[in-house]
Order: structure tokens, then C-alpha cells, then sequence
């Protein structure tokens, strides 16, 4: 099986959180405060990157998520983030 070489981590402004939290479907499973979600996604893009693929970091705007949810009929929780992320990546290795 080929591991991919480059993966998009949904991620999340400071200024954008709250509003995040509020609008995702699961929205009440991210940490409170920003800085503890920061800090251990930061950590998980570490160990990523140790195992030799590029983690790109996506970012997650509520009001753009939300349209591209609609437009591509996803969900507003982590697999449509994952998704939303892997697309974006997808779209930059092209370009």
C-alpha cells in the first residue's frame, strides 16, 4: 500500500474557532480553547511529518467550509473537513 506523500490538515484560525465550534456538526467534540486544540494538532502534524509525508495545512473559514459543504453535499464534521482538506491538496498538487 502507498503511503501518500502530501496530506491536508484541516486547520483552524484563532479568530475563526468559536465560530467554528459553534457551526460544525460536532463542533462540542473540539477542545474549549483554541490553544489546547493548537497544540495537539500541532503535535499529530509532528508525528506525521516524522514518518516522512507533508503535512499542508488547510484552512477552514466557516463561511467558505459552509458553501463548499453545500456545493459538495458533505457533512460539516471531521470526515468533510478531512475530505475538504484532501481536496484542496489535491487541487495544489495539480495546479
Amino acid at each position: 500500500m502507498n503511503r501518500p506523500r502530501r496530506v491536508g490538515l484541516p486547520w483552524y484560525a484563532s479568530e475563526n474557532y468559536e465560530a467554528l465550534r459553534a457551526s460544525l456538526l460536532d463542533g462540542s467534540k473540539l477542545p474549549p480553547h483554541y490553544e489546547t486544540w493548537r497544540i495537539a494538532t500541532e503535535q499529530m502534524e509532528r508525528e506525521v511529518q516524522r514518518s516522512g509525508v507533508e503535512v499542508v495545512r488547510v484552512p477552514i473559514e466557516p463561511a467558505a467550509f459552509a458553501a463548499w459543504c453545500a456545493r459538495a453535499r458533505a457533512s460539516g464534521d471531521a470526515s468533510g473537513r478531512a475530505l475538504y482538506a484532501a481536496e484542496v491538496v489535491a487541487y495544489t498538487n495539480k495546479a
